[in-house]
């Protein structure tokens, strides 16, 4: 049962998925802690405060990005898009090492998550519709070279 799971796997299309790490919880975790006491202090009426920490909760959960040989898909809080491959034009970079993804309309749309550490990932599970500029996958894409063979015995 097992080694039919590895297969399935292992059969499947690579896919690369990018989003906040769920330590961030932990944080709102601690929100919630911190705004109990004002919530249910002398004042009426605070428990409205526990919406922050449960939007907090839902922009980590959903917030991502998934990378597939077939394209991109977006999720933010409140929507999903899906960017197929043909439809990009490229990546762009932002000042602060975010990417985004360039439309053939020359329009843009964040990709959530992703940073330009990314880019090599992005290329290979893309089969090759995105170019690596890092140059890090170009050795995987070429085909190993042998090594020259010597006809002369060690120590001659």
């Amino acid at each position: 049962m097992a080694e039919e799971k590895q297969q399935e796997q292992a059969n499947e299309a690579p896919k690369a998925v990018f989003k906040i790490p769920n330590t961030a919880l932990l944080a709102i975790a601690f929100l919630v802690i911190c705004v109990t006491p004002v919530a249910f202090g002398d004042v009426p009426y605070l428990q409205w405060l526990y919406l922050f920490p449960i939007a907090l909760a839902v922009f980590v959960i959903r917030t991502r990005t998934t990378a597939t040989s077939q394209g991109l898909e977006v999720r933010t809080m409140f929507g999903r898009r899906d960017l197929p491959w043909a439809s990009l034009k490229g990546l762009a970079i932002t000042d602060k090492a975010k990417v985004q993804a360039v439309l053939k309309d020359e329009s843009k749309i964040a990709l959530p998550a992703v940073r330009t550490r990314h880019l090599p990932v992005i290329s290979l599970v893309s089969a090759g519709h995105m170019a690596d500029p890092s140059g890090l996958t170009d050795d995987i894409d070429k085909p190993a070279e042998k090594a020259p063979e010597k006809d002369e015995a060690p120590g001659e």
